[in-house]
Protein backbone atom coordinates (compact mmCIF):
# COMPACT_ATOMS: atom_id res chain seq x y z
CA UNK A 1 0.00 0.00 0.00
CA UNK A 2 1.12 3.51 -0.73
CA UNK A 3 -0.38 6.45 0.88
CA UNK A 4 -0.45 9.14 -2.04
CA UNK A 5 -1.18 12.78 -2.25
CA UNK A 6 -3.48 13.32 -5.49
CA UNK A 7 -5.06 9.45 -6.32
CA UNK A 8 -6.14 10.51 -9.78
CA UNK A 9 -2.58 11.63 -10.83
CA UNK A 10 -1.73 8.40 -9.21
CA UNK A 11 -3.88 6.13 -11.43
CA UNK A 12 -2.70 8.04 -14.32
CA UNK A 13 0.85 7.39 -13.97
CA UNK A 14 0.53 3.80 -12.76
CA UNK A 15 -1.78 3.12 -15.49
CA UNK A 16 -0.87 5.39 -18.47
CA UNK A 17 2.84 5.50 -17.35
CA UNK A 18 3.72 1.76 -16.64
CA UNK A 19 1.01 0.14 -17.94
CA UNK A 20 -1.72 -0.87 -14.70
CA UNK A 21 -4.86 -1.51 -15.01
CA UNK A 22 -7.23 0.02 -12.71
CA UNK A 23 -8.36 -2.56 -10.95
CA UNK A 24 -11.45 -1.75 -8.48
CA UNK A 25 -11.82 1.88 -6.35
CA UNK A 26 -13.90 2.48 -3.06
CA UNK A 27 -14.51 5.29 -1.16
CA UNK A 28 -14.93 5.30 2.68
CA UNK A 29 -16.94 8.51 3.72
CA UNK A 30 -17.13 7.68 7.36
CA UNK A 31 -13.15 7.43 7.57
CA UNK A 32 -12.81 10.12 4.66
CA UNK A 33 -10.54 7.87 2.44
CA UNK A 34 -10.54 6.12 -1.22
CA UNK A 35 -9.03 3.18 -2.01
CA UNK A 36 -7.90 2.11 -5.58
CA UNK A 37 -5.84 -0.72 -6.33
CA UNK A 38 -3.82 -1.26 -9.88
CA UNK A 39 -1.89 -3.94 -11.02
CA UNK A 40 -1.44 -6.03 -14.23
CA UNK A 41 -3.88 -8.74 -13.41
CA UNK A 42 -5.93 -9.66 -10.24
CA UNK A 43 -4.96 -11.67 -7.43
CA UNK A 44 -4.52 -13.94 -7.06
CA UNK A 45 -2.19 -14.63 -10.09
CA UNK A 46 -0.93 -11.10 -10.06
CA UNK A 47 -0.02 -8.31 -7.02
CA UNK A 48 -2.10 -5.65 -7.00
CA UNK A 49 -1.12 -2.33 -5.91
CA UNK A 50 -2.71 -0.76 -3.03
CA UNK A 51 -3.09 3.21 -3.73
CA UNK A 52 -4.52 5.36 -0.59
CA UNK A 53 -5.55 8.69 -0.96
CA UNK A 54 -6.65 9.89 3.04
CA UNK A 55 -8.88 13.14 1.87
CA UNK A 56 -7.56 16.34 2.47
CA UNK A 57 -3.69 15.32 2.53
CA UNK A 58 -1.69 16.03 -0.34
CA UNK A 59 1.60 15.32 0.71
CA UNK A 60 3.73 12.43 3.02
CA UNK A 61 7.47 11.97 4.22
CA UNK A 62 8.84 9.17 2.53
CA UNK A 63 9.28 6.39 5.82
CA UNK A 64 12.82 5.10 6.33
CA UNK A 65 11.49 1.42 6.12
CA UNK A 66 10.34 1.99 2.58
CA UNK A 67 13.09 0.96 0.31
CA UNK A 68 11.14 0.34 -3.13
CA UNK A 69 8.12 -1.45 -4.89
CA UNK A 70 10.11 -3.43 -7.99
CA UNK A 71 8.52 -4.77 -11.14
CA UNK A 72 10.09 -7.42 -13.77
CA UNK A 73 10.28 -6.16 -17.13
CA UNK A 74 11.32 -8.13 -20.35
CA UNK A 75 13.52 -5.73 -21.57
CA UNK A 76 14.35 -2.88 -19.28
CA UNK A 77 15.75 -0.56 -21.82
CA UNK A 78 12.55 -0.67 -24.17
CA UNK A 79 10.22 -0.24 -20.73
CA UNK A 80 11.96 2.90 -19.92
CA UNK A 81 11.84 4.31 -23.63
CA UNK A 82 7.85 3.65 -23.09
CA UNK A 83 7.44 5.43 -19.71
CA UNK A 84 9.70 8.17 -20.71
CA UNK A 85 7.60 8.81 -23.51
CA UNK A 86 4.49 8.39 -21.47
CA UNK A 87 6.42 11.66 -19.38
CA UNK A 88 7.36 9.14 -16.77
CA UNK A 89 10.88 9.90 -14.74
CA UNK A 90 13.72 7.61 -15.31
CA UNK A 91 15.97 8.55 -12.04
CA UNK A 92 18.47 5.52 -13.45
CA UNK A 93 18.39 4.26 -16.49
CA UNK A 94 18.74 0.58 -17.79
CA UNK A 95 22.31 -1.14 -17.04
CA UNK A 96 23.81 -3.74 -15.42
CA UNK A 97 23.12 -3.98 -11.38
CA UNK A 98 26.79 -2.71 -9.69
CA UNK A 99 28.86 -5.86 -9.39
CA UNK A 100 26.49 -8.33 -10.97
CA UNK A 101 24.72 -8.45 -14.56
CA UNK A 102 21.21 -8.23 -13.80
CA UNK A 103 19.57 -5.17 -16.12
CA UNK A 104 18.02 -2.55 -14.11
CA UNK A 105 16.52 0.49 -14.20
CA UNK A 106 14.41 2.57 -11.30
CA UNK A 107 11.69 5.36 -12.33
CA UNK A 108 9.93 7.59 -9.50
CA UNK A 109 6.27 8.47 -9.37
CA UNK A 110 4.40 11.22 -8.70
CA UNK A 111 4.76 10.79 -4.92
CA UNK A 112 8.24 10.46 -4.88
CA UNK A 113 8.05 6.52 -4.51
CA UNK A 114 10.62 4.56 -6.35
CA UNK A 115 9.92 1.50 -8.70
CA UNK A 116 13.09 -0.30 -9.70
CA UNK A 117 12.79 -2.32 -13.59
CA UNK A 118 14.19 -5.71 -12.98
CA UNK A 119 14.98 -7.60 -16.36
CA UNK A 120 13.54 -10.53 -16.77
CA UNK A 121 13.88 -13.48 -19.26
CA UNK A 122 10.72 -14.04 -21.06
Amino acid sequence: MLRVGDLQRSIDFYTQVLGMQLLRKSENPQYKYTLAFVGYGSNPDHAELELTYNWGTDSYDMGTAFGHVALGVTDAYAACEKIRAAGGNITREPGPVKGGTTVIAFVTDPDGYKIELIQRDA
